[in-house]
């Protein structure tokens, strides 16, 4: 299944880093995509676009994560030429992930 089936994204930007927060739709999700969710695989999912590294910041009372992608915008707002200088679409691209080991049924 997709993350977008168990939780929904944020996205925001300074400079070159992007956040992207992933928010769990149901609390009892949050242990699992804790596991599922490590920096390692959200850089490989996202590898064509993140040249830096991520940090996986925890808010479990919030049954959300934040995740700061080093050098993933192109130089930045001012100086990139992408289509999405500020990132917004990339809490879409991380919701493709595909997760492992949970059924909704």
């Amino acid at each position: 299944m997709k993350l977008r089936e168990l939780a929904h994204g944020r996205t925001g930007d300074k400079g070159n880093t992007l956040n992207v927060s992933v928010i769990c739709f149901d609390a009892q999700h949050y242990a699992h995509l804790r596991a599922q969710l490590t920096p390692e695989r959200v850089k490989a999912h996202l590898a064509d676009v993140v040249k830096g590294d991520v940090v996986r910041y925890e808010l479990p009372l919030l049954n959300a994560f934040n995740f700061v992608l080093g050098h993933a915008l192109g130089g930045g707002v001012t100086r990139s030429l992408a289509l999405d200088a500020h990132g917004k679409s990339m809490s879409s691209a991380l919701l493709d992930m595909d997760i492992e080991g949970i059924d909704l049924s």
